[in-house]
């Protein structure tokens, strides 16, 4: 396995502490399960599989682990139809082509149009040669096909790739793997067999006033706790098409500070409903539930 020696110190570097301590200075509020669920999959050498709903903080996890080990992130999106050429590598044919033109003219001798120098490095590839331990995130898995999925893990087993014009390149070092997924298809078990596996939900209503505490510190306690309460409100017992995210909790609690509220209201909820929902029908799933029985007061009593 490529960095051997070095790798082991760098692991034996990291503590529970220090993981703890950076993502809290980071702000992101992370449960115990979480600390150590990232702990292990960097003391082990192992991929992180993080699964829950959209809007948990699961690529936000990703994003805060490449800061807390000054490291770059690499992203590798994932969406239907994506192929190995499009996350390991592609030959920049017009670079290639532009080669071959000038080598008709006479302006340079022939030369290896599969050299490295044409070689396009996609996100896989990217992470596997970097020179410094990166971060790989591989966001939203789940929407590839099983086809795609299989050639994944065989990259995550040894990280290796072979490119038939180059031969076989081995990784200078391990990257930090962080696999992201919504859950919208069964992943193989070979894969979650490979990785660290970890579940994150939307937060209780304590751990998201702190969330707001720490990410949005302008705003007031007793407002802040009152948002908490509405939006774990909205997710639990509205039947909404999609829950707001975190993101759109602290989009909601710093539009509220921007209007001078200190004090939430339903008419305050209805205004601003827009940044919490993002679709018609739940709009106006809300605003009829405003109409018909007001929901802050449940709110509270619901948290």
């Amino acid at each position: 396995m490529a960095g051997g020696g070095e790798e082991e110190v760098e692991r034996l570097a990291y503590s529970l502490e220090w993981l703890r301590s950076a993502f809290e200075k980071d702000g992101y509020i992370a449960g115990e399960e979480t600390l150590v669920s990232v702990y292990l999959s960097l003391r082990l050498g192992k991929p992180l599989l993080v699964e829950g709903p959209p809007g948990v903080g699961k690529t936000e996890l990703a994003k805060v682990l490449a800061r807390s080990l000054d490291t770059e992130l690499i992203r590798l999106q994932c969406y239907e139809g994506l192929d190995e050429n499009k996350a390991l590598y592609e030959w920049n044919y017009q670079r290639q082509l532009l080669r071959i033109q000038l080598a008709r003219t006479g302006g340079e001798g022939e030369q290896d149009l599969f050299a490295e120098e044409f070689l396009l490095e996609r996100p896989l590839l990217r992470a596997i040669r970097a020179e410094r331990k990166p971060v790989l995130l591989v966001d939203e898995v789940d929407k590839t096909d099983e086809e795609f999925e299989a050639f994944l893990f065989e990259v995550l087993s040894d990280f290796t790739v072979s490119v038939p014009e180059l031969g076989t390149l081995r990784a200078r070092q391990i990257p930090v793997v962080v696999l992201t997924s919504n859950n919208e298809r069964e992943l193989s078990d070979g894969l979650r067999r490979r990785c660290i596996y970890l579940y994150i939900d939307f937060p209780t209503v304590e751990k998201e006033v702190r969330i707001i505490r720490s990410r949005a510190p302008e705003v007031a306690e007793e407002l802040g706790r009152e948002i908490a309460q509405t939006v774990h409100y909205l997710r639990s017992q509205l039947e909404v098409t999609r829950r707001p995210s975190i993101a759109e909790t602290l989009d909601w609690a710093r539009a509220l500070v921007a209007l001078d509220v200190d004090r939430l209201s339903d008419e305050h909820l209805g205004r601003t409903a827009n940044l919490l929902l993002k679709s018609r029908d739940d709009l106006e799933l809300l605003r009829q539930e405003i109409g018909a029985r007001g929901i802050l007061g449940k709110a509270r009593g619901d948290a």
